[in-house]
């Protein structure tokens, strides 16, 4: 009896294996796996993607979907990489008065605001930012704004606060200096200067700063860095402007001509400056 149960199950299932196979609904798992591979790119292109392409793409997106939040959020940021701050302020703008704008948004805002130039647009932005939100980017624009304002002990406070909130603080310490600088904090600056290049030696900005803040205490050799052949060029025709204004032409002859003679190609804006120097002040 045991053996033609057997017998009968292995039959049964033979049947159902050649029998019609069953349906099986996978758009479920379809869409899923579209999404992510919908998101996956949208990532790449906010990451490691040009800049411009990044556009193109967005634009392309929202042509097909408009009203699409995270499209417009990924234009934005788009255009900042592309430096196209006041594209990206208009699209910021549109989330903001849609009250479709996040917290980061919002900071995304003001910091656009900044690089183009609104002072006061990107105060008011930040206020809209609740103040539990407290992030690298709330407290280094928190410390231009102070600077902005000459409020110069809460500057220092924010520039601290935001230098302990990153792992790359070569930028805000840069930053820091050119406040120092600016108040005429010549060797407070210098060391923020330095300390910036010790978390990025390419930092050029913060090399030419350096080299600035020595000669408007009359120090015009350039300070030991590393440096490219194009970079102590450069460097070596800012110093000579500050001679030059200084009064000091004669070392500043000297330096545009190293200039000269250090940059691998034609350097025209040293040769102006020479030719300049030699009828009158360095504009």
């Amino acid at each position: 009896m045991g053996t033609y149960k057997h017998l009968t199950l292995v039959a049964v299932l033979a049947v159902a294996a050649c029998g019609p196979r069953p349906q099986i609904d996978n758009s479920g798992e379809l869409a899923t796996l579209e999404a992510i591979d919908e998101q996956t790119i949208t990532d790449i292109m906010l990451t490691s993607g040009d800049a411009v392409q990044a556009i193109n793409f967005f634009r392309a997106k929202l042509a097909e979907e408009p009203n699409r939040v995270d499209y417009k959020r990924g234009l934005a940021e788009s255009y900042v990489r592309a430096r196209q701050h006041d594209q990206a302020i208009l699209i910021y703008e549109q989330l903001d008065e849609a009250g479709q704008a996040t917290p980061d948004d919002l900071m995304a805002l003001a910091d656009a605001y900044l690089r183009n130039g609104g002072w006061d647009e990107a105060r008011a932005t930040l206020a809209k930012v609740p103040p539990t939100l407290e992030t690298y980017d709330r407290y280094r624009i928190e410390a231009l704004l102070a600077d902005n304002s000459q409020e110069w002990d809460r500057a220092d406070s924010f520039y601290e606060t935001a230098r302990g909130l990153t792992t790359s603080p070569a930028g805000i310490l840069n930053n820091w200096g050119y406040s120092k600088r600016v108040r005429g904090q010549y060797d407070e600056a210098e060391r923020l200067f330095r300390q910036a290049l010790s978390y990025d030696s390419t930092l050029f900005t913060a090399k030419t700063n350096l080299a600035v803040v020595r000669a408007l205490q009359g120090n015009y050799r350039l300070p030991i860095i590393p440096m490219t052949d194009v970079e102590k060029a450069v460097l070596l025709y800012e110093v000579a402007r500050i001679a030059a204004n200084r009064g000091d032409r004669d070392i500043a002859r000297g330096l545009l001509e190293q200039a000269i003679d250090t940059h691998p190609q034609h350097f025209d804006a040293a040769v102006q400056a020479l030719e300049t120097l030699n009828r009158g002040p360095v504009q």
